[in-house]
């Protein structure tokens, strides 16, 4: 014996929340398949949200309806009747809920690439409104990369000029240093010419007292000799 309410008897009810789990499971299936496809256009953004409408109402449907089976079912005499009854609804009210938690977690997923678009989109508007920027950046830093040649470039050249600086000046050293090696062979040989000549001119002096003296001896010789004969 079944018991009637106002919406129908409980096999009525319980028929009705098959038909809508089955519709309910339906959609959820078609969710998955436009999710997993590559198809962002308008249309299929539309179909996506009817679905998820009608299958959230799909399952607080069901819900009601098994509030209302659950009613019914302990209205029931027989004991027998009462457990088979029982599990019918439990395994709608269970079928119902992880039908939920998939919707649920497909609408979390709906929100996360939605807010991931606009993002995408946000940051598109901006390179785009910001194109004249981004192009300045690039040119000032190409600018500095010049600046950093070039001052590198400069950089080498100074070297150069510094290592020529210093080769010519070892040059110089070295021709200064033979040329104080000829001026103090110079002034070496100048010393003993000197010493030579105050020799010779020595020599020379000591050479005329020498004639002299002979020529006085001489003078003084003949005078002698001269009064002698006389």
């Amino acid at each position: 014996m079944e018991v009637g309410g106002g919406g129908g008897t409980l096999s009525e009810v319980h028929q009705s929340a098959k038909k809508l789990l089955l519709r309910c499971r339906d959609g959820l299936e078609r969710l998955e398949r436009l999710e997993h496809s590559t198809s962002t256009s308008a249309a299929a953004v539309g179909v996506d949200s009817e679905l998820s409408f009608s299958a959230k109402r799909d399952i607080n449907q069901i819900q009601s309806l098994c509030v209302e089976m659950d009613r019914l079912w302990r209205s029931l005499a027989a004991k027998p009747q009462r457990d088979l009854w029982k599990r019918k609804v439990e395994q709608i009210a269970e079928e119902a809920e992880s039908l939920k938690e998939s919707l649920d977690k497909y609408n979390s997923r709906s929100q996360k690439r939605s807010r991931e678009a606009k993002e995408r989109a946000e940051l598109l508007g901006r390179m785009n409104g910001d194109s004249s920027h981004v192009l300045q950046i690039f040119d000032d830093d190409a600018q500095a990369m010049h600046s950093v040649r070039s001052s590198s470039k400069e950089l080498e050249n100074a070297n150069a000029l510094g290592e020529a600086i210093l080769f010519s000046m070892h040059g110089q050293r070295e021709r200064l240093k033979s040329a104080q090696r000829k001026a103090l062979d110079v002034l070496n040989t100048v010393g003993i010419s000197n010493r030579v000549l105050r020799l010779i001119e020595r020599r020379n002096r000591v050479d005329q007292w020498i004639k002299y003296a002979g020529m006085l001896l001489t003078v003084v010789f003949l005078l002698a000799f001269v009064m002698w004969r006389r």
